[in-house]
This record gives structure tokens, sequence and C-alpha cells, in this order.
């Protein structure tokens, strides 16, 4: 067992860790995810073309979670998450240039650098700390429900900014007028994401150096043995990437909302924002619901939710006519992928892995449970690209389905491990 870290950290802290934890990731995903439709059609890429670019990120991922782990058990997260968003923001200058398809492979890669390798393991072991022993569940859902908060914030400012420089009709306007819009989203985007990179740096300070550095040498395979034999560190592998396909699906959201709701693009925009605002609410409520029982519990309960939820838009029963189901099912879903988003990492101290081998853990499970980063980006593309668009995310949704259901399965098997203490 690892010595508690007694330590009361300042609330302030865990506001600088949200802010920075979606700040770094508005670029390179978010504004897609909140803007899919101008984004293709400024870029002149269909989904398959932006798929193929999350898979040349989750490449440069891959191997930055592997080598990235260790380095936050060496280094002060407050170093390596500012140099992180500020080298991320310098990105999305260039990306309001609107580069070529293979250019925008290269930045694509590139931010599966300086999000991942500088920036992931740093974050999560820096709130890890913040929690201590008995909040993870409420520090990792302050983190993830704050982070929530802080993409509908810079939705809503999206499309508040998008709207300003669109002084007619949408559907009157043309798409040098659109993309003009669209640039003026990205540069203001970039330039609080490198102002959230100083306040990081000048304030992330009370995590105290003998809190946050391990003793060992960097990379050191010891730590990997001595993690890979403990059996709840390859379930949550497991859950992880299945945790994580279900919370990439949400970009389908506002394609659902125009392809088959019949929405606009500012309007399709809107209902992917206001997904956002219900994160805050779920993390916080299952952060201290899984704080008095189990992290592990509460993930059984978040992946059944979503398993239900893909069915239901599998079977293909929502349409224009149905709006009320398509709101409740969308809640339904969301309510589900946000839980268990929230609490997979929370489980690091139910698996009792010690503080100062974090790093190398998120690293290790990250190597595995990030994959989605490779391959769902082109699935979920290939998928809803079908000329039959109905039928497209009919099969989405049934994938998304198959995920759910094995993270289910996982999340049980990992729950059985912790209650009959057996995680190491």
């Amino acid at each position: 067992m690892q010595k508690e870290n007694t330590k009361k950290q300042p609330p302030y802290v865990i506001i600088l860790l949200i802010l920075a934890a979606e700040a770094v990731f508005i670029l390179p995903f978010v504004l897609q995810r909140i803007f899919r439709p101008t984004f293709l059609e400024s870029f002149s890429i269909n989904n398959e073309d932006l798929g193929y670019c999350f898979s040349v990120y989750g490449i440069i991922a891959l191997f930055s979670y592997l080598f990235g782990g260790p380095l936050a058990d060496k280094f002060h997260p407050k170093n390596l998450m500012s140099a992180s968003l500020l080298l991320t923001a310098l990105g999305g200058l260039y990306l309001a240039t609107f580069p070529s398809l293979e250019n925008l492979h290269f930045l694509y890669g590139y931010w599966g650098f300086t999000t991942i390798f500088l920036f992931w393991a740093a974050m999560i072991k820096a709130t890890r700390i913040w929690g201590g022993k008995n909040k993870q569940g409420i520090a990792f859902g302050f983190l993830d429900g704050g982070r929530g908060l802080v993409a509908a914030a810079f939705g809503s400012v999206g499309v508040l900014i998008f709207s300003l420089f669109i002084d007619v009709d949408i559907s009157e306007t043309t798409l040098q007028e659109r993309q003009y819009a669209f640039k003026q989203v990205i540069l203001i985007c970039s330039m609080i994401v490198g102002i959230i990179a100083i306040l990081v740096y000048l304030f992330l300070k009370p995590l105290a150096s003998d809190e946050v550095k391990s003793q060992r040498p960097y990379f050191n395979r010891e730590s990997f043995i001595i993690l890979l034999k403990i059996p709840s560190i390859r379930l949550l592998m497991l859950i992880i990437l299945c945790a994580y396909t279900g919370y990439k699906a949400t970009d389908l959201f506002t394609l659902y909302a125009k392809d088959i709701m019949g929405y606009d693009a500012i309007k399709s925009a809107s209902v992917g924002t206001s997904l956002l605002y219900i994160r805050p609410v779920i993390g916080v409520a299952i952060g201290l619901m899984a704080d008095r029982t189990r992290a592990s519990l509460w993930l059984i309960i978040g992946f059944l939710l979503t398993t239900s939820a893909s069915i239901i838009f599998a079977l293909g029963i929502i349409n224009d006519s149905t709006t009320a189901l398509f709101v409740i099912n969308i809640l339904i879903m969301a309510i589900g992928v946000y839980s268990a988003r929230v609490l997979y990492f929370a489980t690091l101290e139910e698996a009792e892995i010690p503080i100062a081998l974090t790093g190398t853990a998120v690293g290790l499970v990250s190597i595995v449970g990030y994959t989605p980063d490779i391959f769902s980006g082109p699935m979920f593309g290939i998928l809803v690209d079908n000329p039959d668009k109905i039928l497209g995310l009919q099969n989405a949704f049934i994938v998304l389905t198959v995920f759910s259901a094995v993270g289910l399965i996982a999340s049980i098997l990992f729950f059985k491990l912790s209650k009959e203490k057996k995680l190491l």
C-alpha cells in the first residue's frame, strides 16, 4: 500500500487542471465535434479523411503514451503541461491557414506528440495527488465534469463567434464566408489555450517535488513488469479502450442531428454543445457516489446505459418525427459514456497502484486503452459516409453496442477482483 499523501491541496489547483485538461484537446478534437459539417467543408474533406487524421494522431500518441508516462514520474506537472499547451496552441495558428489534407495529417501527428507525450500522464498524476486516498472519485469527477464545462464554454464561444461573422441566414452564405467565420473561431480558441499555458506555468506550484517525482530511472523496465503482473491493469486497458470508443462516438451526435433530424449547421453544433453542459453534473454526481461505494460499480452502470442507448440508435427507430426520443436517448448515452470516462482512472486507487508509479501505469494502460485514436476515426468515418446516411449511422451504433458490451463484461470482472481483494 502506498504512503498516503496528507498535504491538503488548494481548490484552485483542480481548477487549473480542469482548464488545462480540456483546453489541450479543443483544437484537435472539440472543434471538430461541434463544427463537424463546417470543418469538413472548410477543408474540402469527408468523414473518412478526417478519420485518417485522427489515426495519424493516434499512432503518434501510442508511442507518446509509452514514453511520456515515465516522464511524468520524473518532472513536475506544471513544466510538462504548460509546454504542451503552448505547443498545441501554435498548431492552432497553422490550422487557421486551412492546410491541405496531407499537411493536416502532419499537424495531427504533431498534436499527437504535444498533447500526449508532455501532457497526459502528468495531468492524471497531478489529479490523483490532489484527490488523496479517499477522494479519487470526486477528484476525477471534478476533472472530467469540469472538462465538460470548459468544452461547453469553448463550444458556446465558438458558436457565438461563428454566428457573429455570419450576418445572414446560414443557408444563404458562401463557403468562403463560412470558412472565414470558422477561421476566427480557430484563432480565438488558440489564443485562449496559450493563455491557459501561462497560467499553468505560473500557478500550478503546490504539488511538491517529493510528491511527484520517482527515484527510479526514466523508463525503468522493472516498473512495467511490476504493473503488468497486476490483473486489474490488464482489465483496465480493456475498460478504457471500450469507454474511449464510446466517447469518440459522441462525435456522431451532430451528424445524426443534421442528417437524420434535419438540423442546420448552427443548430446541429448547438446539440453537441448542449450535451457538454450535462457532463459537469454527471462528473460530480458519479464521483461522489463512487467515493461512497466503488468506482468499478459505477463503471458497470455506465457501460450498461451506453449499451442500451446504442441498441436503440442501432434499431433506427429515431427520426425527425421522434424528437423527444432523440433527446432522451442522447441523454442516456451521455450519462453512460461520461460516467465511464470519469471513473476509469479513479480505479487506480482501488487497484492500489503505487503513486510513484502513477505516470508509468497511466502510460502503460493508455497504450491499449487509447488505440481508438487510431482506428475509431476511419472506422466511424467509413460507416457514416455510406450513401444511405441512415444505414451508415445505424451500423456505427451497432459497432458501439459491441464495444460497450465488452466494456461491461470487463468492468464486472474488475469489480469482482476488487471485491475479493485479489487486485495485487
